[in-house]
Parts: structure tokens; sequence; C-alpha cells
């Protein structure tokens, strides 16, 4: 019986640091996708931006801020 929780508690173990591993190669691993790709999908409507703008002190723009194709 001391044998079997034992071998029970290193494949247990064995089975956590094989999950981590797999979840450290996945957020690490090399992506195509960047912020300013995927930013536009995830903002707010403009009717939601204005306020949050106005409260902040500034303006809401139309065009992106960091334009990649402005750079010298």
């Amino acid at each position: 019986m001391d044998i079997g929780i034992v071998a029970l508690l290193l494949v247990g173990v064995y089975c956590f640091f094989e999950l981590v591993g797999w979840q450290t190669r996945m957020m690490t691993s090399r992506t195509t996708r960047r912020a300013e790709d995927m930013y536009g999908q995830y903002a707010d409507p403009a009717r939601r931006q204005r306020p949050h703008a106005r409260e902040r002190g500034g303006e809401r723009r139309d065009e992106p801020v960091n334009d990649r194709s402005s750079r010298v």
C-alpha cells in the first residue's frame, strides 16, 4: 500500500510538471499577432470612447496614434 501511495504521488508530480511545461510553451511561443493589430477588434465604440477621453483631458481620434507606416 505504501508503494502505491508513493507511485501515485510521483505520477501526480510528473503530471503537474508536464502541465506547467505545456502551458509555458503555449504562452511563450512565437506569434504573428501584434497588440496594434488586435486593438481595433476590441476597442470600445466611439460613443463610449468620447466620455472617457473627456474625463481624462484628451480627445478621441479616428486614426491610430502609432501608425507604423508613418515612420521614416
